[in-house]
């Protein structure tokens, strides 16, 4: 059995900010599964079904980004899964818009959401799927994040959203090894350009 968790903020005022992606990424997980994020508890909206014919829990936290650690924390224990079973799903301003990036384990960076979490848990030898929101910004970090996306960056994004969704299928189904060699590798073509390519395809 997997938990995987989308870090975000609850409220319509959140709904498509850059901070949501790990929302926004969980809620198309489940669209393709039939999974319904509908049911409360442990302060989340929580889900589960089946993916690859694994177990799967799917979770949004309710806390606000800052306090998803509590959430996190609560789920972990009533679940009993093992820690390498738990998949965090966030956003990253240090990633170009669109990239995502797996790991094994590792800090929280500068993401508040992760640094609640890896507090609670009082470990970090999770995998953890980071969606690339970075690019222009011309304004104070705590409002480009919550900010929604332009519209040039929303084929982009939604491109990136697709290809977190299939290495989360793939962790899940074939393991974190698996998936980090077929969604890092180095001569990955970035989402930007997978846009132009459909483009192209397309003008055709």
């Amino acid at each position: 059995m997997y938990v995987i968790v989308g870090l975000g903020n609850p409220g319509k005022k959140y709904e498509q900010t850059r901070h949501n992606i790990g929302f926004i990424t969980v809620d198309q997980l489940a669209e393709k599964h039939g999974i319904k994020i509908n049911r409360i508890k442990h302060k989340a909206l929580v889900g589960e079904g089946l993916i690859a014919g694994e177990k799967v829990i799917l979770v949004k936290p309710q806390t606000y980004m800052n306090l998803s650690g509590n959430s996190v924390r609560e789920v972990i224990s009533y679940y009993k899964i093992d820690i390498e079973h738990l998949v965090l799903v966030y956003d990253d301003i240090d990633l170009p818009a669109g990239k995502i990036r797996i790991r094994k384990n590792g800090s929280a960076g500068t993401h508040n959401g992760m640094r609640s979490v890896i507090f609670d848990l009082a470990e970090d030898g999770f995998p953890r799927v980071r969606i690339g929101i970075g690019g222009e910004r011309r304004m104070e970090l705590a409002d480009y994040v919550t900010s929604g996306f332009r519209k040039e960056e929303k084929e982009v994004m939604e491109a990136g959203v697709l290809r977190a969704v299939a290495a989360l299928e793939c962790l899940v189904e074939k393991g974190i090894a698996v998936a980090m060699n077929e969604y890092n590798r180095k001569e990955e073509t970035s989402a930007e350009e997978k846009v132009k390519e459909n483009r192209d395809q397309n003008d055709r």
